[in-house]
């Protein structure tokens, strides 16, 4: 007995040997993926445009998941093309707007997001199967779906978000402009320093990006169109549009720039007014309800007190 026992387990220790060395070697193979994957490496101009591998290789240096899955982002991207063709415009302005890295297509960002969903189903699974079953499958599926909604709807919040900042700051980076201008500094020398006094808030950076436009051979109509289609806000467009004509007509820059600045505080002005409108009408119904809290309070008592001696209690 004790002579037949080791060798019935040969073939199961072997088994085990062999599945031990299989699991290590795909640990190392993965850990070598990930380290040549986060190596900012430029890809080789062969025989794509020039222009998308450039900015494929910018992508790879500034975000590290990029790197990590181009392969799977870039295939989800062409699907995303085909299916979500009229949404891109809208999400390519939202990336743009909240500040993302520009060389994201729209397509490979909503890619992104669903690999980052779809990380989350293994999570999903072991939890609501556990819960509720096999059914646990079906509404993991669906809270993967729901975490590509929230993520999506986290770019469209951070995207208005970062345009109530630029509007509420545009009026004080234009005053600077024009006591720049106003004390002989020209044009770019003013938009330089204004863009290193903001350089650390949203209109400083879009302001930089006009600034940059220009330096590398932009008029300025087409830096501030730029700027416009990137923003694609009403109030920006109108005094975008101010500016350029009165450059077109040879009015003053600081003239323009401190009659803007007014506008824009007499709108947020008014933006401020409407809100308090607003919330006078918002606190009608939880004021009716603390009221009513406040008279059961009061009378509650009294009430109970009533009742007991109408029924002899």
């Amino acid at each position: 007995m004790t002579a037949v026992l080791p060798i019935a387990q040969s073939p199961l220790l072997g088994l085990r040997l062999g599945a031990s060395a299989l699991v290590g070697a795909a640990v190392g193979v993965l850990a070598w993926w990930v380290i040549y994957s986060l190596r900012s490496t430029d890809l080789p101009q062969v025989g794509e445009w020039r222009y998308d591998i450039s900015r494929i290789n910018e992508l790879r240096r500034a975000d590290a998941f990029f790197r990590l899955f181009q392969p799977a982002i870039q295939l989800l991207a062409e699907l995303n093309r085909r299916m979500f063709r009229e949404a891109m415009p809208t999400m390519h302005r939202e990336i743009q707007l909240s500040g993302l890295p520009r060389f994201w297509l729209p397509e490979e960002y909503l890619a992104k997001l669903e690999l980052l969903s779809l990380f989350m189903l293994p999570v999903y699974v072991y939890v609501l199967v556990s819960m509720s079953g096999p059914w646990g499958v079906v509404v993991a599926l669906l809270a993967v779906a729901m975490t590509a909604w929230l993520l999506r709807y986290r770019l469209r919040a951070r995207a208005a978000a970062r345009l109530r900042d630029i509007k509420r700051r545009m009026p004080f980076l234009l005053d600077l402009l024009t006591l720049l201008m106003e004390a002989g500094a020209t044009f770019i020398n003013a938009l330089s320093q204004a863009v290193q006094e903001f350089a650390d808030h949203p209109v400083g950076q879009e302001f930089g990006r006009v600034l940059a436009d220009i330096r590398m051979g932009k008029t300025r109509q087409e830096a501030f169109l730029a700027m416009r289609d990137r923003l694609a806000d009403d109030e920006i467009t109108s005094i975008l549009a101010a500016i350029l004509q009165g450059e077109y007509l040879g009015t003053p820059l600081a003239q323009i720039f401190r009659t803007q600045a007014d506008v824009l505080r007499l709108k947020r002005s008014q933006r401020a007014e409407a809100l308090a409108g607003e919330a006078a009408v918002k606190m009608l119904l939880p004021g009716l309800l603390v009221m009513v809290a406040t008279v059961i309070i009061i009378l509650g008592p009294f009430i109970l007190v009533f009742f007991k001696a109408g029924f002899g209690l």
